[in-house]
């Protein structure tokens, strides 16, 4: 049995995450199909890229994962793959959604076959039309290699990276590439980049020390921790710090040394 996961900001209010069910069923009806979330903020590709590599790497060997943020759909802006990781496949568009799961593909296959589509392809569905007939088809035991010719991935997410300011002794600059549920501040900064005994500098605010989980602070206190994924997170304690701080994605954190 094939386990299907699905990663769309399409909500759950409206039928069109039903319908790719749907799609893959028709054609692998044994398949176990699990949502991992369908409430990305619309339209935001990095956002969905690190839901997905938040929690794809944990399911069974043979996953099909199937991510649809897709603001290009319709256009040449982008084009429909099948991405082999070597453990798991990935379905979606390729514009950057995959760069965080899958860093080095072991292949990626252009998606042009029929036997990977719908008879009728909308031309503002493909997450039904195209990739839940192609993970259907993956799930049904249809070979990643017959959906078409082999290609490389074209799409790239843009997020910043961690650099080290020349007019500041010791200071390193992080960006805020995603907010959970919480409000926390995820950035793009890994434990390995920090200094020994690093301050952080947050908008207006200064947090003195790097904390191991946010009960090492006061209820509605900031704090910096090493997040799941291990890069550096600012939260509030039982708060939202995106809230408080009046901050979002792009923002600058500055690391200083301690």
């Amino acid at each position: 049995m094939s386990i299907v996961t699905l990663t769309t900001d399409f909500g759950t209010g409206d039928g069109y995450v039903g319908a790719m069910k749907g799609v893959i069923l028709q054609r692998a009806p044994e398949a176990r199909v699990v949502d991992l979330a369908h409430d990305i903020e619309p339209h935001n590709i990095a956002a969905g890229a690190y839901s997905l590599c938040q929690a794809a790497p944990f399911f069974p060997e043979g996953t099909i994962h199937v991510a649809v943020i897709d603001p290009g759909v319709g256009t040449q802006l982008r084009k429909p793959v099948i991405i082999d990781s070597g453990r798991h496949f990935y379905v979606g568009p390729d514009n950057g959604l995959f760069s965080l799961a899958v860093p080095n593909p072991r292949a990626v296959y252009a998606i042009e076959s029929p036997t990977f589509m719908r008879p009728e392809v909308s031309s503002t569905f493909h997450g039904r039309d195209i990739f839940a007939a192609a993970a259907g088809a993956l799930a049904a035991g249809v070979p990643a290699q017959h959906a078409g010719a082999v290609v490389s991935l074209r799409g790239r997410l843009t997020l910043g990276t961690p650099r080290s300011d020349g007019a500041t002794t010791g200071m390193t600059v992080g960006t805020v590439v995603y907010i959970d549920h919480f409000g926390n501040l995820i950035t793009d900064v890994s434990r390995a980049d920090l200094p020994l005994n690093p301050r952080f500098r947050v908008g207006e605010r200064v947090i003195e020390r790097l904390s191991g989980t946010y009960g090492d602070v006061a209820s509605g206190e900031l704090v910096a921790y090493i997040g799941s994924a291990d890069t550096l997170e600012i939260g509030v304690r039982e708060g939202s710090a995106a809230r408080i701080l009046g901050l979002g994605r792009g923002a600058h954190i500055e690391i200083l040394a301690g």
